[in-house]
């Protein structure tokens, strides 16, 4: 899962939650926001960590040139 599917699940999960006054029988559309709000801030989270590994920092300078 991306940033941009994280942000995705975020903004539906808000909307469910803060905007939507419908009911539907059998689900609550508020408690499917939540749900859907923490499944996005975690893959958020994940994303930003593992994208931190992907990186180039940390690695050695190039050898010295022996002939100069």
């Amino acid at each position: 899962m991306g940033i941009g599917t994280s942000i995705l699940l975020i903004a539906i999960g808000a909307i469910l939650k803060f905007a939507v006054t419908a009911s539907v029988s059998g689900v609550s559309l508020s408690t499917v926001g939540v749900i859907l709000m923490i499944v996005g801030a975690l893959g958020l989270l994940i994303s930003v960590i593992m994208g931190g590994y992907w990186t180039r920092r940390g690695y050695p300078p190039p050898p010295a040139d022996p002939l100069v």
